[in-house]
Order: structure tokens, then C-alpha cells, then sequence
């Protein structure tokens, strides 16, 4: 998959932010990790205590990300990992009834399903976030979205997730994840985010 190591330590912030989430309930919610490559988000949440269910259109990401759970000595923990189309998953999961306290979306600029369906960030992203609202219990925990090389402010992905979680109680916060040149002692924007979280 690409020229990536698969390791992004910026969005390391919403490990913590997820993982402290879910470690303070009593019973094991359910997340689901949409575009979940490599799967770090998704051995994050279910360490913590989480059921998740992580889908990536490439097959080959989501062989990586099984092999991370097994070199992490997470084999034992419940993760389903579903090579799909996020849109059309999520579509049907709609119409089963599943329902999720948390969902993790990390969408490229511009992909492909495993059926040549066509993903466009700008066009795409708030159909499937209005579709993910559908998905959500009644009380869900967190909301996260990270966009990685695009022309969108922070504010942008904000509103949208706002707009998404309105009938909800809960915060949005938003800016960019960074990471740090220490060669040159500055900050390299990586990308922007939102993440909902309820009250």
C-alpha cells in the first residue's frame, strides 16, 4: 500500500482521546473504523476494551493490519476485519439494525472500492457521515474524522461533524495534526481533524 510505513504518530492524540473513552465504561462498546489500513486505531480501541469492526477496501491493507494484531499479542481480542467498500458497509449495515458507540473515519483524498466504486473526498464524505449517524446508538461515545491532503480548513470538517452529531450532546473540537521537524525545530502540518465526544 503505497510509500507509507503505516505508522501515523501524529494522530496518536486520538488514541489517547479514544482509548480513555472507552476505558471508562462498563460494558465493551462497539466501534467501527472506517478506511482502517493498517489498523492501529482498531488494536487501540479493542486493547481498551472495545468490539470493533474494521473496514478497509484493500485487501492487502486489511492482511497488514490482521498481521499487526498478531504481532501486537492482540490475537485474542475481538476485531472483524471486512474487506468492503466503507459507503456500501455502511449501507448495509444500516439496513441490518447494527448500531455503533463510536466510529473512527480516516477517508483518502480520492480511492477506489474493491468493485471500482469511486471515492472523492469533497463529494463523498458528508453522504457517508449523514449514513453513519444512522449507524449510531443512542448514546454514542466519540466521532472521529481525520483528513489527510486536502485544501479543507479544520473548520470545514468541524461544521460537518457538528451538523452529523446535532441531535446529540456532546463537543466538537478540531484543528491539525502536526508533527515536529526537530532538525529545523518546526511543526509540519500532517492533517486536519474533528472529533466529537459526548458530554
Amino acid at each position: 500500500p503505497g510509500r507509507h510505513l503505516g505508522v501515523f504518530p501524529e494522530v496518536a492524540s486520538h488514541w489517547d482521546f479514544m482509548v480513555d473513552s472507552i476505558r471508562q465504561q462498563t460494558t465493551s462498546p462497539n466501534i467501527l473504523n472506517l478506511f482502517g489500513y493498517t489498523g492501529l486505531a482498531s488494536l487501540a480501541a479493542a486493547s481498551a476494551g472495545a468490539s470493533v469492526t474494521h473496514v478497509d477496501a484493500s485487501k492487502k491493507s486489511v492482511a497488514w493490519a490482521r498481521e499487526n494484531q498478531e504481532l501486537s499479542g492482540l490475537s485474542d481480542k475481538p476485531i472483524r476485519w471486512i474487506v468492503e467498500d466503507a459507503v456500501k458497509y455502511v449501507q448495509r449495515e444500516i439496513k441490518r439494525g447494527v448500531k455503533y458507540d463510536g466510529i473512527i473515519l480516516d477517508p483518502p483524498k480520492f480511492g477506489r472500492g474493491p468493485k471500482g466504486e469511486v471515492w472523492e473526498v469533497y463529494k463523498s464524505l458528508p453522504s457517508l457521515l449523514e449514513m453513519c449517524r444512522q449507524c449510531l446508538s443512542d448514546k454514542p461515545l466519540f466521532i472521529i474524522v481525520t483528513v489527510y491532503a486536502v485544501r479543507a480548513s479544520a473548520i470545514h470538517v468541524a461544521q460537518a461533524v457538528d451538523e452529523m452529531m446535532k441531535k446529540y450532546k456532546g463537543d466538537v473540537e478540531s484543528g491539525e495534526l502536526v508533527t515536529r521537524e526537530k532538525s529545523a525545530n518546526r511543526l509540519l502540518s500532517q492533517a486536519v481533524y474533528a472529533r466529537w465526544s459526548s458530554k
